[in-house]
């Protein structure tokens, strides 16, 4: 496998983006799309939040028709969600207006938005950014990645290369998240593109199960969003025989895309609202992988756990807290918990330790917590940030 840290949802073959103002934002890029050459085989996972935004509602509808679309188009800045009638007719107009534009049926556009909660979409702006949006001038794929932006501080990319019956395959995404981060599915935006040959079945089944490892084990603020998905687009064009669960190079293919959603969910933890670390928490040896998750999420969901990582402080006696409230029947006296390389906790008692040398080790960019259960063979990780107080400062002045 070739990763490449620059590459990003062109890197496949037979895809373009690009991006532009049209007037959502006071000034910033809010108007994205990719395009595929080809109508493409796509797998989608969604918000679980009960009130799913009008976009979610008429993209899932229109992959439903037959498993395939040729463009997404993205706005941010405007989440047209909670807007009744009038958001899903404006969500259907975005993807009429822009299916014209490309001579294709509108079932093959998904639409998709982000930003304030509760306002309509400027649809005047957004339709004559439409009109325009295709101009060579805007067909930059930087333009893309900051157009899907709201909070965000930086463009969350990667992509990877792999070879399928011995050909070049390569899988691209972008993505979007810093607040409101909490995915069960999803709570940001993520798109991945891939020019390989497979059937709709394996790409959804390896999509969901990817998921399950990588976005849904995320955390930012424990907030799960009303909009956000993840999708997936597969033209074929690298030629490949038809990838299923049973084609020889499943596995690799499967680990491309994991590989993908992995970086690009670490990223969005790590750019979380007013981060300043990322943190990794790896739970193993549990009885089940739920087993694991919850732990895992349990810690990196901690406030008391996030505030003593900012500040430096080597209290692992919240992390113990966490996972003692996970929901996992654990034997106290099994656990094992480390911060880094110092074990902090073992046998139900705290391990002798260096404070300074841990308070050291949690100035890093990156912290890492390990927990062993000792009561089985499953693992999972998670990530998330710690809470400062510029993610107060943000959240308070979001829409001043």
């Amino acid at each position: 496998m070739v990763v490449l840290e620059e590459g990003s949802v062109t890197l496949p073959k037979g895809f373009k983006a690009g991006g532009m103002h049209c007037g959502v934002k006071r000034k910033r890029l809010d108007l994205g799309y990719i395009v595929s050459e080809v109508p493409a085989i796509v797998a989608g996972v969604y918000t679980t939040n009960i009130f799913q935004a009008a976009p979610l509602l008429v993209t899932q509808e229109s992959i439903a028709k037959e498993n395939k679309i040729q463009a997404i188009l993205v706005n941010s800045g405007n989440a047209n969600a909670c807007t009744g009638e009038q958001g899903l007719l404006d969500a259907f107009e975005m993807q009429k207006e822009f299916a014209s534009e490309l001579a294709i049926q509108d079932h093959l556009v998904a639409v998709t938005s982000t930003g304030v909660i509760g306002e309509n979409l400027p649809m005047d702006k957004i339709k004559t950014g439409i009109k325009q949006i295709l101009k060579q001038e805007y067909q930059v794929e930087d333009n893309f990645k900051q157009a899907i932006l709201t909070t965000d501080t930086c463009i969350k990319q990667i992509a990877v290369q792999v070879e399928i019956d011995g050909k070049t395959v390569s899988i691209g995404g972008a993505a979007k998240g810093s607040g409101m981060i909490h995915p069960n599915m999803a709570t940001m935006l993520g798109f991945v593109t891939t020019d390989a040959n497979i059937s709709h079945e394996a790409l959804l089944s390896a999509l969901k199960d990817i998921t399950n490892q990588t976005f849904n084990m995320i955390t930012v603020d424990g907030d799960t969003s009303t909009n956000d998905m993840v999708l997936v687009m597969a033209n074929g064009v690298a030629g490949n025989n038809q990838l299923t669960k049973n084609h020889p190079d499943w596995e690799i293919f499967k680990s491309g895309l994991k590989k993908v959603s992995e970086e690009l969910a670490k990223k969005i933890a790590k750019d979380g609202e007013g981060a300043t670390k990322l943190i990794e928490v790896q739970v193993d040896s549990a009885a089940n992988v739920d087993d694991a998750r919850a732990v895992g999420k349990s810690i990196i969901s901690s406030n008391l756990v996030k505030t003593a990582i900012y500040g430096t402080d080597p209290n692992w006696g919240r992390i113990v807290g966490a996972i003692g409230y996970s929901g996992v029947q654990v034997a106290p006296n099994d656990v094992k918990v480390a911060i880094g390389p110092f074990m902090v906790f073992e046998n139900g008692l705290p391990c002798p330790i260096v404070e300074e040398d841990v308070k050291d080790y949690l100035m890093l960019d990156t912290v890492k917590i390990s927990v062993e259960l000792n009561q089985g063979n499953s693992s999972a990780t998670a990530w998330g940030c710690d809470l400062t107080y510029d993610y107060v400062k943000i959240n308070a002045s979001y829409r001043t």
